[in-house]
C-alpha cells in the first residue's frame, strides 16, 4: 500500500478518536453544541456561521451530533472487541491446542456462525437483547467471534508442533502453563490487524442497526439514526442536504480511516 494512504488512514482514525475527548471541553467552552439540545434551536437551519452544519428536523445541531456519534461509535467497536476477544481467542487457543472432540464441537459451531452474514445475525442478536451500547457491542460480537476462533486456531495448530512447546510439555508443564506463557505471546500477534478490518466493518453494521431502530436509544447520538431521521425528513420533498450528507461522510471516512490502517498493518506483518 501507498504510504501516503497510510498516512491518511492514521490522520483520519486519530481525528476521530479525539473527537470524543475534545467535544466535552469544547462544549464547556462554548464552542461546540450540546447533541442533545433542540429546544432552542431552529428545525432545518442551513448551514451557517452559527450551525456550521445546520440543523435537523427536530433542531439539534448536525455538528454536535456528528461529533458526538464518533464516541458512540468507538465505545460499541470497544465493547465487541473486548466481547469477541475474550471469547474467540481462548476457544481458538484450546481448540487447536487440545483436538480431538472438543475441536470439532468448537469448529462446527463456529463454521456454522460463520456462514450467516454479519449484519442478519447483528440484527436477530439486536431483536432479542434490545437497544443499549453494550446490547449492541453483543449484536456486532456474534458475528466477529468466529473470526478470532479462526485464525487463533489455526496459528495454534501451527505453533504448537514447535520445539520449545515439546519443551515445556516435557518438562511437565500442564495445559494453562503451555496456553498462557507460551502459546498466548504467539499467537495473539494479528488481533491488532483484526481489530482495525472489524472496526471498520462494525462501524457499517451499527449504522445499519441504528437505521432500523436497533441500536442505541434514540436519545444517544448515532450516525444510522441520524440518517434514518433524515430520511424521514427528505420525504417531505424539502431540499436538507446537510442532514443525510454529513452523518453519511462521518460513516464513510471512519470507515476509510480504520480500513487503510487495518491493510497497512496487514502488510507490515506478512
Amino acid at each position: 500500500m501507498n504510504k501516503r494512504l497510510r498516512t491518511l488512514g492514521l490522520i483520519l482514525t486519530l481525528i476521530f478518536g479525539l473527537m470524543p475527548l475534545l467535544a466535552p471541553i469544547l462544549q464547556n467552552l462554548g464552542i461546540l453544541a450540546d447533541p442533545n439540545e433542540f429546544l432552542s434551536n431552529p428545525i432545518h437551519a442551513v448551514p451557517s456561521f452559527k450551525y456550521l452544519f445546520g440543523t435537523d428536523q427536530q433542531g439539534h445541531d448536525v455538528l454536535a451530533r456528528a461529533i458526538a456519534g464518533a464516541g458512540v461509535a468507538w465505545q460499541v467497536v470497544i465493547a465487541s472487541t473486548i466481547i469477541s476477544v475474550a471469547i474467540g481467542v481462548p476457544l481458538g487457543m484450546i481448540s487447536g491446542y487440545r483436538g480431538g472432540w472438543l475441536d470439532r464441537i468448537l469448529v462446527f459451531s463456529m463454521d456454522a456462525l460463520y456462514t450467516i452474514p454479519g449484519l442478519l445475525l447483528s440484527i436477530t442478536i439486536a431483536f432479542v437483547v434490545g437497544q443499549g451500547v453494550w446490547n449492541a457491542a453483543i449484536a456486532l460480537s456474534v458475528s466477529y467471534i468466529p473470526q478470532y476462533f479462526r485464525v487463533i486456531r489455526n496459528q495454534t495448530v501451527s505453533v504448537k508442533t514447535e520445539l520449545f512447546i515439546e519443551a515445556a510439555q516435557a518438562l511437565g508443564a500442564n495445559t494453562w502453563t503451555v496456553l498462557t506463557r507460551y502459546l498466548a505471546q504467539n499467537v495473539i500477534q494479528t488481533i491488532p490487524v483484526f481489530f482495525t478490518l472489524n472496526a471498520a466493518d462494525a462501524i457499517l453494521t451499527l449504522a445499519g442497526l441504528g437505521f432500523l431502530g436497533l441500536g442505541v436509544p434514540e436519545d444517544v447520538p448515532e450516525w444510522g439514526h441520524d440518517l434514518k431521521q433524515a430520511l424521514d425528513a427528505l420525504s417531505t420533498g424539502e431540499n436538507i442536504w446537510w442532514t443525510t450528507l454529513f452523518p453519511g461522510l462521518a460513516i464513510a471516512l471512519m470507515v476509510v480511516g480504520l480500513s487503510l490502517v487495518g491493510e497497512g498493518l496487514t502488510q507490515k506483518t506478512d
